[in-house]
């Protein structure tokens, strides 16, 4: 009888342990969670500082120096921009060498320093900044005490700048006073003209317009309860131009499903507004920082001084000192177009500008293009 709790315990100890171990227990002897996706099955992730990153051959490793084998790209990373990195091809003995997926031992010294490397010289290659212009929407309120064009766009703007670090805004309010000197008026800021003279002189690759309707407010009030129900809905059209032919690139609009602004209690109709004012940006914000990102990158020759040559494009765009520049003629953004020859950068200058020499081919004109070459700078 004694022997019977005891026979009963072990039996459950032995069924506790046999099966998988439950979430919330302490040692689970699995590889990481991101690394069982499929684009990672063929992929060797390892853990540096409880983070999950991904080993590819290091393209400058030709290069000799003190550039590393192999860089480690953070998972997230390397899922969304994969067809830029390669995979290490390691045969068994360098296998061996180095230190496989393991949750719970340290990875080398030498691998942390393998890990900083990566960033800035993977991603400068691939994530120049596009220069965009967001002017103040044109205000379509339903009340004329209310303006919300330009709040509106400020979010917007401050909301693509966090979901993609491809676009740097240029201030709305210099290309203005820009407009005034030149007595260029804002009611002609889409035509052809204006819009090339923005690509020439602040390198611009689009110029987002924006228009608001609304908020239209709804309100309900039943017998039982005294509380006020307030629902709003908001309607916000961007046209996407493009600087260099004048043209509309994309038109595109969004608005809020009326069900998720509804607001009871203090203030209802305000915080509906802006709630609907968030859920649309929200919306809006996700479509259009595609476009920009799916943009071409280039940037302009915008003076020739002597050995010099200006450009308007510099650190903020993500340039580097070294970087290599295919200069092609003017609107030359085709893949036919001839390549008229190679700058290099030598330095920077003013906010977001840069300096280089003529390296190979013929000298640039004023307002060439010019495009990253494959080898960059440090």
């Amino acid at each position: 009888m004694h022997r019977f709790p005891i026979f009963i315990l072990l039996l459950l100890l032995s069924l506790l342990f046999a099966c998988s171990y439950p979430s919330w227990f302490p040692i689970k002897q699995e590889p990481p969670h991101k690394a069982k996706k499929k684009e990672l099955l063929q992929r060797e992730v390892v853990i540096i500082d409880k983070e999950e990153y991904v080993k590819v051959s290091n393209p400058r490793a030709p290069e000799g120096g003190d550039q590393p084998k192999y860089l480690y790209i953070p998972v997230d990373e390397y899922l969304s921009k994969r067809e830029a990195f390669t995979n290490p091809v390691i045969s068994k003995e360098e296998g061996k060498k180095e230190f496989t997926v393991s949750p719970t031992s340290p990875p080398p010294s030498g691998v942390e320093k393998e890990t900083f490397l990566v960033s800035s010289s993977v991603s400068a290659l691939r994530d120049l900044k596009k220069k965009v212009v967001m002017t103040h929407f044109d205000d379509q309120t339903t009340n004329a005490d209310e303006v919300f064009g330009d709040w509106v766009s400020e979010k917007l703007t401050k909301e693509l700048s966090r979901r993609s670090s491809q676009i740097l805004f240029i201030d709305y309010q210099l290309v203005k006073e820009f407009l005034e000197r030149r007595q260029v008026a804002l009611t002609d800021l889409e035509n052809p003209k204006t819009l090339h003279l923005l690509n020439e002189v602040f390198g611009i690759h689009a110029l987002m317009v924006g228009q608001l309707s609304g908020p239209y407010v709804f309100t309900t009030k039943s017998a039982k309860d005294q509380d006020t129900t307030a629902s709003a809905i908001i309607k916000i059209e961007m046209r996407m131009m493009d600087p260099l032919s004048g043209k509309t690139l994309k038109n595109l609009s969004a608005s809020n499903p009326i069900v998720a602004s509804k607001e009871k209690g203090t203030f209802p109709e305000e915080r509906a507004k802006v709630k609907a004012i968030d859920l649309t940006i929200n919306d809006i914000s996700k479509a259009l920082s595609r476009e920009l990102d799916n943009l071409k990158w280039f940037c302009r020759v915008a003076k020739v001084e002597g050995e010099e040559i200006y450009i308007n494009a510099g650190k903020l765009t993500g340039l580097k000192v070294g970087d290599m520049m295919e200069v092609f003629p003017p609107e030359g953004l085709g893949d036919s177009t001839e390549l008229k020859g190679k700058i290099q950068i030598s330095s920077f200058f003013g906010i977001d500008a840069s300096m280089g020499r003529l390296i190979d081919g013929k000298k640039p004109d004023v307002n060439d293009i010019l495009k990253l070459a494959k080898t960059k700078g440090t």
